[in-house]
């Protein structure tokens, strides 16, 4: 049995209220959208009718949405902003308005140009969510107590303590063999889109892997995945991401702290103690410098300090 959808009201002309409930029936029938996403496409074009009774002075019909101006949008967008929406739901009620004009476009009804010219706001950018530096010391010094296998947990460690000591992306650890372990004081990763880089490495870093890799039990071929399974398989992020859950439970950590978070703090606590952009955005892998000035808004009261203390007038 199909849902039937909740009723609306258009404010608008009869032959407009047609087309509605053409774009409506098209969205169900052809795109297999649910009654619950119609509904939600409704009430948006319901509201954008609402605004334009204001800003027209009167119900509008197909020759009012044929003649809309960018700037007409834009109030509509302002109006929305004014309302309270935020920039996500804001975006979602312009992606409706896309979506009806382009099937009256398609369809031969009208084509308003206009709307193309009009930006959806941005949504929030998301900045990554380090872990303190006790925060850190203390899951590195916790790990290894969520395992009763010792190897496991000498290989939790040793992985958690790679993350955080080169700031190397899950993926990037998880993909190293055992011929990729850490030897000397740099070694080679293979990042996103094939890019290599040559990371510093700490010497409580080797020391953690060599730990691990005196207690595996597997194969230590060269061509072998460096950190395994219980079956001796490549180990699968899932179970990197349970351990963090549950370490998250015995530290009373926030739900941010993910195994990226590690990366993230590996970058937050290099330049907090005074590391520059430039360097960090190496060691990270990151292709613009754009990714990596995200860590500076991390921690603006440390580089203040580090700025006071590092300028020759500072002082």
């Amino acid at each position: 049995m199909v849902e039937a959808r909740p009723p609306v009201h258009f404010p608008a002309g009869p032959v407009l209220r047609g087309v509605i409930d053409a774009w409506l029936d098209w969205l169900e029938a052809e795109r297999r959208a649910s009654a619950h996403t119609v509904s939600a496409y409704a009430r948006d074009f319901a509201a954008f009718l609402t605004f334009l009774v204001g800003h027209l002075g009167g119900e509008p019909d197909m020759d009012d949405l044929a003649t809309l101006s960018a700037a007409d949008f834009r109030a509509y967008l302002a109006a929305r902003t004014a309302e309270g929406l935020s920039r996500s739901s804001v975006a979602r009620h312009m992606s409706t308005l896309r979506g009806f004009f382009k099937f009256l476009d398609r369809t031969g009804r009208l084509s308003n140009p206009n709307i193309s010219t009009v930006r959806s706001p941005r949504p929030p950018r998301l900045l990554p969510r380090p872990l303190a530096e006790d925060e850190a010391i203390d899951a590195l010094g916790t790990i290894e107590e969520l395992q009763e296998d010792p190897w496991q947990a000498a290989r939790d460690l040793a992985l958690f303590t790679l993350l955080y000591g080169c700031g190397l992306r899950l993926g990037e650890a998880l993909g190293l063999n055992i011929g990729d372990a850490p030897r000397d004081d740099v070694m080679m990763i293979t990042g996103k889109g094939s890019k290599q880089r040559l990371v510093p490495v700490l010497p409580v870093v080797r020391d953690a892997v060599d730990a691990y890799l005196a207690l595996r039990p597997f194969d230590h071929a060269a061509d072998q995945p460096l950190f395994i399974g219980a079956r001796g398989r490549r180990l699968n992020p899932g179970v990197v991401q349970r351990q963090m859950r549950r370490l998250r439970s015995h530290l009373g950590l926030g739900e941010t702290a993910t195994p990226h978070a590690l990366r993230h703090s590996f970058a937050t606590h290099l330049l907090a103690r005074g590391g520059d952009l430039r360097t960090i955005q190496e060691l990270l892998g990151h292709r613009s410098l754009v990714s990596t000035q995200r860590y500076t808004e991390l921690d603006v009261s440390r580089l203040a300090i580090v700025h006071a203390e590092s300028h020759p007038r500072g002082k």
